[in-house]
């Protein structure tokens, strides 16, 4: 699909699923019942996707810095230092409540987005990157938004 390989395309679709899920149990709340009598309820709506998109954010800056790996000198500070902003961010952003939360992880992970382009400009991502990048940010951004919304 899109010229991105098969393993990174159905790796990345599957860790869309925490994220499309939340955004679903917050429209049907008897989804939401059932599945934190099933999961737990940490494992839905608004939980499941601050929790999760924590951690995919943090790993996202893990993405970057292996790119940073492939430069040199001054723009190998560069990239490293532009690494870890996504893992800060999320850190240190302050979530006062629920939406605040949500609303950190839709600016963290536009700006992941940001840093891709960056990073894809300086030719140290796969051709394929931005493409893949692109799909699954705007389903991450969308389903995030729902919590938002809802």
């Amino acid at each position: 699909m899109f010229g991105i390989p098969r393993a990174p395309l159905l790796l990345g679709l599957a860790g869309l699923i925490p994220f499309v899920w939340g955004a679903i149990s917050y429209l049907v709340p008897s989804l939401a019942t059932w599945g934190a009598g099933l999961f737990g309820p940490r494992n839905v709506s608004l939980f499941v996707q601050l929790s999760y998109g924590t951690v995919i954010l943090s790993f996202m800056s893990g993405v970057l810095w292996g790119f940073a790996t492939k430069t040199r000198g001054a723009q190998a500070a560069v990239g490293y230092a532009l690494a870890t902003l996504p893992a800060l961010w999320i850190f240190l952003a302050p979530a006062t409540g629920p939406t605040s939360g949500l609303m950190n992880l839709i600016f963290g992970f536009i700006g992941v987005l940001i840093l891709d382009f960056a990073f894809t400009a300086w030719g140290l991502t796969p051709v394929w990157w931005m493409r893949l990048r692109v799909l699954l940010t705007t389903i991450v951004v969308g389903s995030l938004s729902i919590g938002v919304l809802f």
